[in-house]
């Protein structure tokens, strides 16, 4: 118990200055001083434990928030510091430390003291925090996301791009560190454009006024001579370097994606996002020529930024024609299959949207369009086909809307996408003696899962079929285990 009665000792001089400034009474000081005893007591423990520490922070975190309350309504007037002021944020600081000479390895602790040093604004503090918590995880991205967001936000970001380039260096894998490496640049030009604004100078060099161009980040100074290259980082440069290397380090559809949307958000002029945009899809191009996925983000990149009215009707249209293009004639090689459920999970997707009646059945005429195309339509196609019609194309009788079903399964014997579609508008729409036997055919011609448990999950068999089906399935799944 020494410990504690020395942590009580120093608790002596904040809590009476705390009484003397009229900011808590005697009562709430013997009150807190039990509390932290009980906090201090069990920190002590054999095997002290992380939530303990957490506890014991919050504490103190809700004091100081009470002690600023009190001292903004009772309006007491602003002098010289005295220990008060600032012990309970300090005390906070040590919890944490404490805590963390026992838990070193556990990343959010880290995480969580540096946010409580940055929305204290202990600038310095962070840094040394950061500083240490990467020496001890140099592969945690998260550490250097933060540890480059604190000096942005200072106005640091030549250490800001050090600390990332570090980063990436160790974790070129990262969305993450990518993602933000290129955001860092995307507000470096922007800070440019905005300070060369507001004293009125103009890219070409020649300003409103006589003043020379301030001086561009130290860590681009020596690079940049003339106003050809200051041009040349205003239209983005840097940025599309960033993106290309990017693109060669970790050519993956996640990284692509985060970057258009990064780009697509981030409040640049429409052309400098223009052409970061074109830059990223001839990265993209490059990257992965043959993957469904990025064929996909490239045609729809123009809905990327939530148009609306005439914009979303163009964009709607060219992403639409863009993924019927690329397209290949034989749709039964993995690439045609890829593309086609592709195709068909963007349709669905628009249609189940809340955009105008009639584009919806513009993208309904147009994926049937592309199955009759096809000799050999792929399943996703014909299921996602099934299912529009019930659900966006208002003009499709329940007669026409069961009849393509049932063609549809005939073309596509064992795919249970299909069937599951077939199924579902039996349900809605014809006889219940009808839908039995759509069941029954479909569980002769397709051994899923999802097909055979349809009827016993829903209200279309009877007592008897459920059980016989389940008794059957249970058979086939213990032979196919067995066979495996």
């Amino acid at each position: 118990m020494e410990k504690v009665h020395f942590q009580q000792e120093q608790m002596l001089a904040e809590l009476k200055d705390l009484v003397q400034k009229g900011l808590f009474t005697q009562s709430e000081i013997k009150e807190i001083m039990k509390k932290r005893t009980a906090f201090e007591t069990a920190l002590v423990r054999r095997v002290a434990k992380k939530g303990d520490f957490l506890r014991y922070a919050a504490y103190e975190m809700g004091l100081e928030t009470l002690r600023k309350k009190r001292v903004e309504r009772l309006k007491i007037p602003p002098g010289p510091p005295s220990i008060s002021d600032y012990a309970l944020v300090r005390r906070q600081f040590y919890i944490f430390e404490r805590a963390l000479k026992k838990f070193k390895s556990d990343v959010g602790l880290w995480v969580q003291y540096i946010e409580v040093a940055k929305r204290e604004n202990a600038r310095t503090l962070v840094g040394r925090i950061t500083a240490r918590a990467l020496q001890l995880h140099p592969n945690t991205p998260a550490l250097y996301v933060l540890a480059a967001a604190h000096e942005l936000d200072h106005l640091s970001p030549s250490t800001a791009r050090t600390l990332l380039q570090r980063g990436i260096r160790l974790n070129g894998e990262s969305v993450a560190m990518w993602r933000e490496y290129v955001k860092m640049e995307l507000g470096f030009v922007e800070s440019l454009r905005r300070r060369w604004d507001l004293l009125g100078i103009e890219l070409d060099g020649k300003g409103k006024g006589t003043s020379p161009p301030p001086p561009l980040d130290d860590a681009v100074d020596d690079e940049v001579e003339g106003d050809a290259a200051r041009i040349e980082i205003m239209n983005g440069a840097i940025v599309k370097s960033v993106i290309t290397s990017a693109a060669k380090a970790l050519p993956k559809i996640e990284l692509f994606t985060a970057l258009q949307h990064l780009i697509s958000t981030y409040p640049s002029p429409e052309p400098l996002r223009a052409a970061l945009l074109a830059h990223l899809h001839d990265e993209l191009a490059a990257a992965l020529p043959r993957d469904p996925e990025a064929v996909t983000l490239r045609a729809t990149h123009a809905l990327s930024g939530d148009p609306s009215g005439g914009a979303l009707i163009d964009a709607l249209k060219r992403a639409n024609e863009a993924l019927l293009e690329a397209q290949p004639q034989e749709s039964q090689t993995a690439y045609g299959r890829g593309l086609s459920d592709a195709y068909a999970a963007f349709v669905r997707e628009w249609c189940a949207k809340p955009i105008d009646d009639h584009l919806k059945t513009y993208l309904v005429a147009s994926l049937r369009a592309q199955i009759r195309r096809l000799s050999e339509p792929p399943p996703s196609l014909l299921a996602a086909h099934v299912r529009l019609m019930s659900t966006a194309s208002p003009a499709a009788s329940p007669e026409k809307i069961l009849r393509t079903a049932r063609k549809y399964t005939a073309l596509q014997r064992r795919a249970a996408g299909v069937w599951l579609a077939r199924l579902d508008a039996e349900a809605a729409h014809a006889s219940a003696t009808d839908v039995r036997a759509a069941w029954a055919e479909a569980r002769a011609n397709v051994d899923a899962e999802d097909v055979w448990l349809w009827g016993v999950r829903g209200i279309h068999a009877s007592e008897e079929e459920r059980v016989a089906v389940l008794e059957v399935r249970a058979v086939v799944s213990q032979r196919n285990r067995a066979l495996c």
